[in-house]
């Protein structure tokens, strides 16, 4: 059974200790380095941990409300999980994040995904599933890939960043590619929300785009999350016009050359069942090195 250690995030309901077991606690700036040495047991898969730490400098609660806990083994930390609006676990081995789903779920907290590594993700869905309404998706299986080096295929020679005064332009190609992939509207609830986003991702260089000559998008994606080891690519979208022409590895391959300027491994996430979008990235050069999983809510 879990226990809570001191400065026990307020939300988390009460617990007993058991002998051997674990326990959980929100980690404070003396934990930085220790969760560090989590992050960089797989800098790749724990990309978006590792782009939290840099930017923040601390392991201790953001300014926006999100933490990070940690799970304790006889006073050493074993693993952690990001809990903001959504989930993401760091070396959570399969009873500990049972346990910490247990926990959660008791809490009354609701978040909008879970998402990382397979093994985490599915043991805090395991028990948190109990608490928690139907969620929107369960995507249990989702190969993990990456590419250290330029792709043999050709680049796209028109692949560019987005300048910001393409905002309007762009919107409409990645709201398209949001709701093809998840299934709903990055709309729900509010656009200001998802606009912000990426005008952002605009603002710091990270979304790549190509335009026809009618000022339509042919072709986009963004570097979503990024640390100084790993760029992980989300967003790749093509217009539905210009699909089935073989377009697609030339551009990818423009992307991981930009992506490759910002660190040296370049990372993506693909859905089991995207057979083409699987053949299209080892035609690039990706390679399989693990398997993430994701519970929309």
């Amino acid at each position: 059974m879990a226990k809570l250690l001191a400065r026990v995030a307020p939300w988390f309901p009460s617990g007993k200790h058991t002998p051997g077991g674990v326990a959980f606690r929100t980690l404070g700036g003396k934990d930085t380095c220790d969760l560090w040495q989590l992050v960089n047991t797989d800098s790749t898969a724990n990309v978006f941990m590792a782009a939290h730490l840099e930017a923040a400098g601390t392991a201790a609660p953001s300014s926006s409300g999100g933490e990070v806990i940690g799970a304790f083994h006889d006073s050493r930390m074993v693993s952690a999980c990001w809990t903001g609006v959504n989930l993401v676990p760091v070396g959570m081995a399969g009873s500990d994040a049972a346990a910490l789903g247990t926990l959660l779920g008791e809490s009354g907290r609701r978040f909008s995904s879970i998402f990382g590594p397979a093994a985490s993700v599915m043991g805090i869905w395991s028990t948190l599933s109990s608490f928690s309404a139907e969620p929107f998706d369960v995507r249990s299986e989702q190969p993990l890939l990456e590419i250290r080096e330029p792709s043999p295929v050709p680049p796209t020679s028109t692949l560019r960043h987005t300048k910001p005064s393409e905002l309007e332009k762009i919107l409409p190609a990645c709201a398209a590619m949001f709701e093809e992939e998840v299934g709903y509207s990055p709309y729900v609830g509010g656009e200001e929300h998802y606009r912000r986003r990426v005008a952002n991702l605009i603002r710091r260089r990270h979304s790549l785009v190509d335009f026809d000559d009618a000022g339509q998008v042919i072709f986009k994606a963004e570097l979503g999350t990024v640390s100084a080891t790993t760029a992980q690519v989300q967003g790749v979208w093509i217009n539905p016009a210009y699909r089935g022409q073989g377009l697609g590895a030339g551009y990818m391959s423009a992307v991981v050359n930009e992506a490759l300027k910002l660190a040296p491994v370049v990372s993506l996430y693909v859905n089991s069942f995207n057979t083409r979008a699987l053949a299209l990235y080892r035609t690039v050069g990706f390679t399989r090195t693990g398997e993430f999983a994701t519970v929309l809510f």
